[in-house]
């Protein structure tokens, strides 16, 4: 707790225009010293799931959010077990889709359990619970896909190899580059996918490069699928945190200023064509915003389930976008592909 010493005081007294000064010293005064009291620190409680990454990203988010508040705010961490966490033996488009991720943590912050929560911005469905908005978002990871096994590329896969995945997204594009591979469903944790790997029930896997960035696991990776091989899932590598529309003001300002402005723009492009194209954890779809040096690109393609068809588009922006500017980029890519899907059913392969 800090002190501040007070000057002697001075007694000043005004008589027709003449000031006269009477002098602390003609009689000896002592003044204590003033506690200066600091603000008491807002303690914060951050809701996430349970799972080794999940509490990476609320660490990540909690330690920024206390490194702008002066001291101000303290952070504490919930734990919670989602629905789509119990779900290990089927695919969630097959129990609900998105949203599984959510639900729960939608619930004890809605009821002011916590005040935060944490997501992986693809596990958030586009419509949000009631009376819950979006924070902030944290500086994207690497948004690409990671191949898990003794290759470094799809194509390296020996015929008629195993791919586990529980992605419907994955399955179809990896099926896209290699008809001839055998999707073999995975679920779980990073750790658990990778023992399942090591216990020989797939050759090969794929994960996110930014899950295994942000649990120093990246050694794992035997190769990096290009976005121009593999387009993300919409939101891959960014992390977000929802807050209640009527959080307090200082919570809403700490959040502000820890929000990543190239993330925002690339979660409202590419959340802009998920929803023009009402895509969900039912559909294989995929989209992937980026600022560029003269402006933004924005790519993205739908897929059959099977992988035999693929609509693509794309779209450039030639100046520094608006938030609006990246919700029309995402829209004009998600009009793009909606046209060529009506137009040729069959589907469009990307032009060069």
């Amino acid at each position: 707790m800090s002190r501040t010493n007070s000057e002697p005081k001075t007694n000043t007294r005004t008589q027709t225009g003449v000031t006269t000064r009477k002098s602390a010293s003609r009689k000896s005064r002592t003044t204590k010293a003033r506690k200066v009291m600091r603000p008491k620190p807002h303690i914060v409680k951050v809701g996430t799931r349970g799972s080794p990454l999940a509490l990476a990203q609320a660490e990540t988010f909690s330690r920024l959010l206390e490194s702008v508040s002066g001291g101000l705010i303290y952070c504490e961490i919930e734990t919670y077990k989602t629905q789509g966490d119990q779900i290990q033996d089927r695919r969630l488009q097959d129990a609900g889709g998105k949203g599984l991720f959510t639900r729960e943590l939608d619930i004890v912050q809605q009821t002011s359990e916590v005040d935060v929560c944490v997501h992986s911005l693809k596990d958030v469905p586009n419509e949000l619970a009631e009376g819950l908005v979006i924070g902030c978002y944290l500086e994207r990871e690497d948004p690409r896909d990671a191949l898990i096994g003794p290759y470094s590329a799809l194509r390296d896969l020996p015929p008629g190899a195993r791919l586990g995945t529980a992605s419907l997204r994955r399955a179809s594009q990896a099926l896209y580059i290699r008809p001839d591979l055998e999707i073999v469903m995975f679920r779980g944790s990073v750790q658990t996918r990778l023992k399942k790997l090591q216990d020989g029930l797939a050759d090969a896997t794929l994960l996110a490069a930014a899950g295994l960035n942000r649990l120093g696991m990246t050694n794992q990776a035997a190769g990096f699928i290009p976005v121009t091989d593999m387009i993300p899932a919409v939101g891959q590598g960014i992390v977000c945190a929802t807050i209640r529309a009527d959080a307090p003001d200082w919570l809403k300002t700490a959040c502000t200023a820890i929000d990543d402005n190239a993330a925002r723009l690339a979660a409202t492009a590419e959340r802009a064509f998920l929803k023009r194209l009402d895509g969900s954890c039912r559909t294989p779809i995929a989209g992937h915003f980026c600022l560029t040096d003269t402006g933004a690109h924005m790519v993205g393609e739908v897929l059959a389930d099977d992988g035999s068809t693929r609509w693509w588009a794309e779209g450039v922006l030639d100046r520094t976008p608006s938030e609006l500017d990246a919700a029309e980029l995402g829209l004009w890519v998600a009009e793009d592909i909606a046209e060529a899907r009506n137009r040729k059913p069959e589907g469009k392969e990307p032009t060069p």
